[in-house]
């Protein structure tokens, strides 16, 4: 049957499409989720069709459907699992950090060293030792952790030598404890519990994020019951 085909059809180039983003890598998309980028690409062009197809305009139409729905359960099950996140769309990279280059977390993010440099005289940087950490977001790009001499009030000027700040780490995301991230950081969900109840939240799912910095201090937000 016609129809069948056409979703079948759909879903295998969706799948296609997929992998090939996966081994081009994220710097192919700048601010958007890699597969929103390509589903939106794909989507588009079925719509030109579907404008051009006289006989048979039901085939665009469905395949528009098809790719609209893979991308709305996708964002559903990122949404709801938070591990799945990782499969659809990666995770950042640390590139730098305290001086030191990983060459093999380059590699995995398909960046070379030229457009790293590049990224990072885009972001204003033209000294790598004004970097203390440069993290390839998944979304195509560097987010930049200057060294703390060289924040915007620069400090420096002033004598100060204050401490070095590093990223906080997210161990509640949207009701739910990241219990990988807590044993990463050295500590563990008692303490957590312990700290939400200090707060006056009773559980995690009271949460939207939660996020702890490297002297144990957790920031919460929590959840909009509007």
């Amino acid at each position: 049957m016609d129809i069948v085909k056409v979703i079948l059809t759909s879903l295998l180039s969706a799948a296609v499409l997929f992998i090939i983003a996966k081994i081009l890598g994220h710097k192919q998309v700048a601010q958007l989720d890699f597969f929103d980028y390509i589903t939106g690409i794909t989507i588009g062009s079925s719509a030109a069709e579907l404008a051009t197809e006289l006989e048979d305009p039901w085939k665009p139409l469905i395949a528009m459907v098809v790719y609209g729905a893979i991308a709305f359960t996708l964002d559903i099950v990122s949404a709801k699992f938070f591990r799945s996140r990782e499969y659809i769309n990666g995770m950042p990279s640390i590139i730098m950090n305290n001086g030191k280059l990983y060459r093999e977390n380059m590699k995995k993010a398909k960046l070379s060293l030229s457009e790293f440099m590049m990224m990072c005289r885009q972001a204003g940087y033209f000294n790598l030792n004004d970097i203390q950490t440069a993290v390839f977001e998944y979304n195509g790009r560097l987010s930049i952790l200057p060294v703390s001499g060289k924040r915007p009030m620069n400090p420096t000027d002033m004598n100060l030598a204050p401490e070095p700040e590093y990223i906080s780490t997210e161990v509640i995301m949207d009701g739910r404890i990241i219990d990988e991230n807590l044993k990463r950081i050295g500590l563990n969900t008692k303490w957590l519990k312990k700290q939400l109840d200090e707060q006056g939240y009773k559980s995690a799912e009271e949460i939207f994020l939660g996020v702890c910095d490297n002297n144990n201090n957790l920031s919460l937000f929590a959840k909009n019951k509007g």
